[in-house]
């Protein structure tokens, strides 16, 4: 993919539906009994391998683009699949399913892509086994391909290391089997669309704190489900509309849950003009966003914020080189075991670009104000490093080349044509 240089963005955006609420939607609505119909549901490659993974466990889905019918067959209804089943490049999918498979009375093999070979398991394996789950790393290294054969369960309570939505959500997903009431304590609150949806389906989840509680339950049940748009997305437009002289975007439909707001918190902290319109809340809160072209000011990025803005760091510090003074990002380490290490990518990329730039072992230190022009970027067939070097490349004098641009397909499969429609407005 090339980009160039805009002389401004104009217009309005629906975005793609929130693709975390979409998995877990699909997984939810799989094991509740009864029809789950899901509205604003993501099409990505991500989302789509949750429904083939449950399509191969006897669910029967019907999808046409963002509308899902989910046929669930209860919390014992799943059957053994034929085949290993394959995540592709999704890590929610593989550490979420983990939990619903550790106790069900048949034994599966999960695998993926070659990202997901490298992605670490252990954070959820150690967990489940704490429970009583049987999960083992096939190559022995913590990583895919891993083998779970079902077994009883037990309630533990766990100390999470780190503040990840996909290992807590694994360990109560499983405590909807387990015997006793099944707790998970992180260091920060990371985002909670599980705890969310699990009492929407009728589970009896509580949160006092960091720390989220379940207790086993007899069954779970179909219900409405009305994906917002993915605030991960619309971080892309927002940082656009930011960033690019003159522009005036609304993106509307958003998500903005609390546990995920953090990008909008950084970037008014920045000195960005958002404004949130028509807000609501049937359970997971959502507005249309305005963002006008502002001048951007350095700021430090790190601590509790960090689990509420993870997947937009990236975006963040593109951003940063088009603000005066310094930005600093730390307690980020978790961004060098994503869909590749973004603090190298985002270096690398920025510097190739002209930016005052430095990784350091947590995060990245950025020196703003520094004209970038355009250069080859190598996306490392991350969808979130593709996108966010298609924005920056909008700001940049000269070209901006993207090599594994189709990788934006994970997400967000009509990108590049949204993006460049606000330039033709």
């Amino acid at each position: 993919m090339k980009i160039a240089k805009v002389p401004c963005l104009k217009g309005e955006i629906t975005i793609p539906g929130d693709k975390s609420i979409s998995h877990r939607s699909i997984m939810l609505g799989s094991i509740a009994k009864g029809t789950t119909e899901i509205t604003g549901f993501l099409p990505g490659a991500d989302c789509l391998s949750t429904i083939s993974c449950f399509n191969s466990m006897g669910i029967e889905i019907q999808w046409e683009g963002s509308h899902v019918l989910v046929h669930g067959k209860g919390l014992r209804g799943l059957k053994a699949p034929k085949t290993i089943l394959d995540c592709g490049n999704s890590g929610t999918t593989t550490r979420l399913i983990s939990g619903i498979l550790a106790p069900q009375n048949f034994n599966v093999t999960l695998t993926g892509d070659a990202s997901i070979k490298k992605r670490p398991m252990k954070r959820i394996m150690e967990p489940l086994s704490q429970m009583g789950a049987k999960i083992k790393s096939l190559e022995t290294n913590g990583c895919a391909p891993f083998e779970i054969c079902g077994s009883p369960l037990h309630g533990i309570h766990y100390q999470s290391p780190v503040a990840s939505a996909q290992v807590k959500s694994a360990i109560l997903l499983a405590g909807l089997y387990a015997e006793g009431e099944t707790r998970v304590t992180e260091p920060y609150l990371s985002r909670n669309h599980s705890e969310v949806m699990l009492k929407q389906f009728g589970a009896q989840v509580q949160t006092e704190g960091t720390t989220a509680s379940i207790v086993p339950a007899s069954e779970l049940y179909g219900c409405k489900v009305d994906v917002p748009g993915d605030i991960s997305s619309a971080a892309f437009f927002l940082a656009a509309g930011l960033m690019v002289p003159g522009s005036e975007i609304l993106i509307k439909h958003v998500g903005i849950n609390p546990t995920r707001d953090g990008i909008i918190k950084i970037c008014q902290a920045m000195g960005g003009n958002i404004t949130l319109l028509n807000s609501s809340d049937s359970g997971e809160p959502v507005a249309d966003l305005l963002v006008r072209c502002s001048n951007l000011h350095g700021t430090e990025i790190g601590g509790e914020v960090i689990p509420s803005l993870i997947d937009e760091l990236p975006m963040l510090a593109a951003m940063a080189c088009f603000a005066e003074g310094k930005t600093v990002i730390r307690d980020a380490a978790e961004l060098k075991v994503k869909e590749s290490n973004r603090i190298h990518a985002m270096v690398l990329g920025l510097t190739a670009m002209g930016a005052d730039v430095r990784e350091t072992d947590d995060g990245m230190v950025i020196n703003g104000g520094k004209p970038l022009h355009g250069a080859v970027i190598d996306s490392f067939l991350d969808h979130r490093i593709a996108m966010t070097f298609a924005v920056t490349g909008l700001c940049a004098e000269g070209e901006t080349t993207i090599l594994g641009a189709d990788c934006v397909n994970i997400s967000y499969p009509g990108f590049y044509s949204d993006l460049m429609g606000l330039a033709e407005q």
